[in-house]
């Protein structure tokens, strides 16, 4: 069910509801308003006959009304009206046609319910101070049932007119009301695919601007994982064309190889050529993988001493090739080695990253070091120092310094710093601590 009908289904259930609620406080205050005044001119009326009999003298007879007066426009509400006067021994000393009717209650005073011959009535009993008179003023309740009726009714005739209109009006209402959201739906879906521009919320109720503004972000984080994807794919199939055209080459040499030694050199050609093309293949999909991921999936606190344990090994074959010394400087006796909540393989990837990096690039013979400092750790070796350009393009990626003897993608630093931005962490590179070699610093952001 659209928002647009659910409204009209709930204010075409509720306006009736609550017209008839106010109709019946409506009535119940007109009764007791009807009430209250006829109760009054029945203790006024007696008190005028109370007054009135005050100036006869005492065992007079007052004369009764006679049984059938001259009709008048009056003589229809005065049926349903009586009074009756007795004297202290009980005999009626007045009364109107109806009055005979009421009878004599001599411990009677104030309003007393009765019903006579089979209708209610409502008798107001007024004692005199001597105990002379007894007065009774009486009235029938359908006369007072009547006047609540007839001024309801007055007000009823108009209400039942205007709630067709009333409910109309609503319905109008609120297609006006929703109308911001019938203009959104149609902006929507009259755009294209590739359209993500933020809808404007300018003149947007309040109500919606929230719901605007979730959708425009949603849009921009669309837009920007498009363009990454985009950068992406482009990079990749231009890093990617020059080694398969290398592959081709060197498969072309294989084949027409003449000898066996010459086949041999042509084959060894190729092993290192699709390892190139694995390694990048592998350091493509796993900056892929970062950079399409919002946070950490799985979070624990690092055991350092484990990490490095497995990336050393798995960095040690590349070391002794390049006869280069891995080295670990661990904090000192005491101190913890940079307490961090962390994903333990992305952080084995990030380190080995760099160790990686620092060995390819170490000159032979030399050392790479793997430091924990208070609150950092940092990799470093005795290379050449780098210049401010060559430091201020480290991390980009597919990007190699010209001159570059080891195979590589330019995509390692690039996922260390990911991995890092993950973790809160900070990944800085510069010189050594006497200005010579290459060091990565990791610390918190």
């Amino acid at each position: 069910m659209s928002l647009q009908r659910r409204l009209l289904l709930y204010l075409l259930m509720c306006a009736p509801l609550v017209w008839g609620v106010a109709l019946f406080i409506s009535v119940d205050r007109a009764r007791h308003e009807v009430n209250e005044l006829f109760d009054t001119e029945m203790i006024r009326l007696a008190r005028q006959v109370q007054a009135t009999l005050s100036s006869t003298q005492p065992g007079e007879r007052v004369p009764a009304a006679p049984a059938e007066g001259a009709a008048d426009a009056g003589e229809a509400d005065v049926r349903d009206l009586a009074i009756a006067v007795w004297d202290a021994g009980g005999q009626l000393l007045l009364s109107d046609r109806e009055g005979v009717q009421l009878p004599r209650s001599a411990e009677a005073a104030g309003f007393v319910d009765l019903t006579l011959e089979a209708e209610p009535w409502r008798v107001y009993y007024l004692q005199s101070a001597g105990g002379q008179w007894l007065v009774a003023a009486g009235q029938k309740a359908y006369e007072r049932d009547e006047l609540v009726f007839d001024l309801t009714a007055s007000q009823l005739g108009p209400w039942l007119l205007v709630l067709p209109v009333l409910l109309l009006a609503m319905a109008w209402a609120v297609r006006r009301a929703l109308a911001p959201v019938h203009q959104l739906t149609a902006e929507l879906q009259g755009r294209g695919p590739n359209d993500l521009q933020p809808v404007p919320q300018s003149h947007a109720p309040a109500e919606l601007k929230p719901l605007v503004g979730a959708m425009n972000g949603l849009f921009e984080r669309i837009d920007t994982m498009l363009a990454r994807e985009r950068r992406f794919t482009a990079d990749a199939a231009h890093e990617l064309r020059t080694p398969l055209a290398v592959l081709r080459a060197q498969w072309d040499v294989v084949r027409r190889s003449a000898s066996a030694e010459e086949r041999a050199a042509a084959e060894a050609k190729l092993g290192a050529g699709l390892e190139r093309m694995d390694r990048l293949v592998t350091q493509m999909l796993a900056l892929s993988r970062l950079e399409t991921s919002a946070g950490l999936g799985h979070s624990s606190e690092l055991h350092w001493p484990a990490i490095v344990e497995q990336v050393i090994s798995d960095c040690l074959p590349l070391a002794e090739r390049r006869r280069i010394e891995l080295a670990c400087d661990w904090p000192a006796p005491g101190e913890h080695a940079l307490p961090l909540l962390g994903d333990e393989q992305l952080m084995m990837v990030l380190l080995r990253n760099l160790l990686d990096n620092a060995l390819r690039y170490a000159p032979p013979g030399t050392t790479a070091t793997l430091r924990f400092e208070p609150g950092r750790l940092s990799v470093e070796n005795e290379g050449e120092p780098l210049t401010a350009e060559q430091l201020a393009r480290l991390g980009e990626r597919f990007h190699r310094s010209e001159g570059q003897a080891e195979s590589g993608s330019g995509l390692g630093l690039s996922i260390a710093q990911r991995i890092a931005a993950l973790h809160r962490l900070k990944l800085a590179f510069g010189a050594g601590a006497d200005g010579r070699g290459f060091r990565a610093v990791l610390s918190r952001a």
